[in-house]
């Protein structure tokens, strides 16, 4: 039984790793969040020692260590983007590996920091890339990887998940803090695109705004016309009809990749392969990171080139 403290206790997808903690047979010793709406704890580990300030959290560490002889083994980390690096750097001077959700950091340079701080204190970092493990995803890439093909694929990616006016009051909203919609929602499919499809050659942006963006990569093995937005209005009208706010589509040459379920046990199976060894670090974390990085950089070029067909009801 390995020994966890949790990061960001409060947040949409903190339930999931506490679900891997608890699946994976080991044992949540303390939890960390500003908010106090932390009941589901009481799911999984009503023993866990809970706290709103980190310097109380991080001197609890401290005396599990040092007057109790307890020693963490992980550091799940589901904070803000903005704050993953500095939870990264904490756990890993605490003497535990890191497990972060995605983004693992905002900027490529981040990565090149983390590694030494790996170096010096010999713990490891690694990253919450849960579609890697998706059984259909993972069909995919063997089908692209045996394959041969004089062309490049074609492929649109459509990820809709409606937000109300929540999200741009929230840390969510603000793009030093989350980087922006297409880090925020957009990074893990920037890192299951490349995991695919090989390394990237061309990333255009064609819109880049509050609720939407859109924009063109092109991979070793792969022309994605990609478009993300937290608009309900962009719901196609038969998922609106059915009271559904979230619509994801991927399609290759024209066919759907059928990937809608499966994504219940995911965190779990990525929290097995990281204890038992494997698992995704640092540098297996850099192609999306950069990606994103670039788009939240790059000057938008508007409506023209290779861009998604959802940008024609502008």
């Amino acid at each position: 039984m390995k020994n966890f403290a949790l990061v960001g206790a409060a947040g949409y997808i903190a339930p999931r790793h506490m679900k891997a903690i608890k699946e994976t047979g080991n044992n949540l010793l303390a939890a960390l969040d500003k908010s106090d709406s932390v009941g589901i704890i009481d799911s999984y580990f009503p023993e866990a020692d809970f706290f709103v300030e980190f310097e109380r959290f991080d001197r609890h560490i401290e005396k599990l260590k040092y007057d109790n002889k307890i020693l963490l083994d992980y550091v799940s980390i589901c904070s803000p983007n903005y704050l993953h690096d500095a939870h990264i750097r904490f756990a890993l001077r605490s003497g535990a590996d890191a497990i972060c959700e995605k983004p693992l950091v905002l900027n490529p340079w981040n990565i090149d920091k983390l590694q030494k701080v790996e170096e010096k204190t010999g713990q490891k970092v690694y990253n919450i890339l849960q579609l890697r493990v998706h059984p259909s995803i993972i069909a995919l890439r063997e089908k692209v990887k045996n394959g041969k093909r004089d062309q490049k694929f074609e492929v649109d990616l459509t990820y809709l998940t409606s937000r109300g006016h929540w999200y741009h009051t929230s840390w969510k909203g603000d793009q030093n803090k989350s980087g922006g919609i297409a880090t925020n929602i957009g990074v893990h499919f920037y890192d299951m695109l490349s995991w695919i499809f090989g390394d990237l050659q061309e990333n255009t942006v064609h819109v880049h705004e509050e609720d939407r963006a859109a924009g063109y990569l092109e991979f070793e093995n792969a022309r994605v016309r990609w478009f993300l937005s937290i608009n309900r209005e962009y719901l196609p009208k038969e998922v609106r009809a059915k009271g559904q706010t979230t619509y994801r589509s991927i399609t290759i040459d024209g066919e759907e990749l059928e990937f809608s379920g499966g994504f219940t046990d995911l965190h779990t199976m990525v929290y097995r392969d990281i204890l038992e060894g494997r698992g995704y670090g640092l540098e297996a974390a850099r192609t999306a990171i950069e990606i994103v990085h670039n788009i939240r950089n790059t000057r938008p070029v508007g409506v023209k080139g290779e861009y998604h067909e959802l940008l024609n009801e502008n």
